[in-house]
């Protein structure tokens, strides 16, 4: 059975601080982290549910104990708070993002979470109830995106790579509603990403962060349309800490964890592809 927390508290006032990323409109009240370098110390990890969580849950059952590990897993169901309650010190660490994803959260927050290591590659993926392959898609029909910053830039450029809409030439991952030069007569519908997986019935076809496809009973390597490669991908979720807390012991056993054989096999059994190992040092 699993040990994690959910957290699902109404978190006031955060829209504010978090103008154009992404969040679902939940939040939390964790506890608080416990005494960073602390090693007897429980390191808590904020995490999204899947896949995430479970990987977390994995090490936690299977290798912790035997690392000298204690560890607890608080799950967020938002791409804002994890990085708030990491800043504030409310939890120890987050692993949910990737680096385009953080830089710009950095940069409109003041905050100074950085990466620790990479651990795997969830594919943006595009689905559609309606449509059984890209040639389906015609003009007038809706095509969902999500809203925020990066991953916006990221559907936009997976939807130009094959051949749904053209962008300007030179424009890549961060590109911008504005610079679609040819919607080939497609409506562009931008969502908060969380909430795109449940407008699928709703819309033509959507661009699909992996975590939320796999929460939704999609298997993206078997159901997208269209499914980013992982060859050169810089969007790779790595575990994050705020700065200065690099060289926690925790952290560091945790890292090492989260970069071993046995994540490797669970991962690869576990998602069969949907979700690939991408260990390394983060950048």
């Amino acid at each position: 059975m699993r040990n994690t927390v959910k957290t699902i508290a109404a978190f006031g006032g955060i829209t504010a601080l978090t103008l154009g990323l992404t969040a679902c409109g939940t939040a939390s009240d964790p506890a608080a982290a416990g005494a960073a370098g602390d090693a007897s110390a429980p390191l808590v990890v904020a995490a999204s549910p899947t896949p995430h969580a479970d990987i977390l849950t994995y090490v936690k059952d299977n290798l912790a104990q035997k690392a000298g590990l204690k560890l607890e897993v608080k799950e967020f169901t938002d791409y804002v708070l994890p990085n708030t309650a990491t800043q504030d010190g409310q939890v120890d660490a987050n692993y949910f993002q990737h680096k385009p994803y953080l830089d710009d959260f950095n940069k409109k927050n003041g905050t100074t979470i950085v990466p620790v290591v990479d651990v795997h590659l969830e594919p943006l993926g595009l689905y559609s109830q309606k449509a059984k392959s890209l040639k389906d898609l015609k003009p007038g029909q809706t095509v969902a995106v999500p809203n925020d910053t990066t991953n916006e830039g990221r559907a936009l450029k997976l939807l130009a790579d094959n051949g749904v809409i053209v962008l300007k030439a030179g424009v890549g991952a961060d590109a911008k509603l504005s610079d679609i030069t040819d919607r080939k007569g497609l409506e562009i519908k931008e969502l908060e990403a969380a909430t795109v997986p449940r407008a699928l019935s709703d819309v033509d076809a959507a661009v699909i962060n992996g975590n939320y496809a796999i929460e939704a009973k999609l298997t993206p390597a078997k159901d997208a349309l269209a499914l980013e490669k992982p060859e050169g991908n810089p969007y790779a979720n790595f575990l994050a800490v705020k700065k200065g807390n690099e060289d926690d012991p925790r952290v560091k056993k945790l890292a090492g964890l989260l970069n071993s054989p046995e994540v490797k096999k669970y991962i690869e059994a576990t998602y069969k592809g949907s979700v690939t190992p991408a260990f390394g040092a983060a950048g």
